[in-house]
């Protein structure tokens, strides 16, 4: 009995180095979320239920969870490279099969949609051709590179803020100091 304790014990190490490897091994990709391993003991059990005996018999690994803290954010030359700031993923698309990623290396295929490094097209809200946004509709996203039609500009805003300013003039300090 007690040697299969040991060996649980020794199976649930390798597994935990498994982990640790992955972590180490992945440290550098974009996107990548750290795992962590979690053990549960083994208890003895008989046949009609639990056993009267209540020491463990070992330990396993029950799950290992992915880790979604707030990673470091690099600044690239790429205008399109996007990053998550708190929760979140990006939601991708091939062919219809959707998946969610953290890794925001986007860049665009020769149609002009926005696509990650293995060809996902980028999903967001899409723009009618008037280039009103619509609300609800999630589809591929796309980056139109064609010449446009010039649009005359409508409406200039501008707002200033002045810092104030203290002029200092000898005459008027006298002056104030006859006073």
């Amino acid at each position: 009995m007690s040697f299969n304790i040991g060996l649980s014990g020794l199976r649930a190490a390798t597994s935990d180095l498994n982990v640790t490897g992955n972590n180490i091994a992945n440290a550098g990709t974009a996107g990548f979320k750290q795992s962590r391993a979690e053990f549960a003991d083994v208890y003895a059990a008989s046949v009609l239920g639990t056993g009267s005996n209540p020491q463990g018999s070992g330990v396993l690994l029950s799950n290992v969870s992915q880790l979604f803290n707030q990673g470091n954010i690099n600044y690239t030359q790429n205008a399109l490279d996007l990053a998550i700031n708190g929760n979140g993923f990006f939601q991708t698309s091939n062919n219809g099969d959707v998946s969610y990623t953290r890794a925001g290396y986007f860049g665009t295929d020769r149609e002009g949609f926005m696509v990650n490094n293995v060809g996902y097209r980028l999903q967001g809200y899409t723009v009618d051709p008037a280039g009103n946004l619509q609300n609800g509709i999630v589809g591929d996203l796309r980056i139109e590179t064609a010449s446009q039609a010039p649009r005359a500009t409508e409406q200039l805003e501008q707002v200033f803020n002045l810092k104030e300013t203290l002029i200092y003039s000898p005459a008027l300090a006298q002056a104030a100091a006859c006073f």
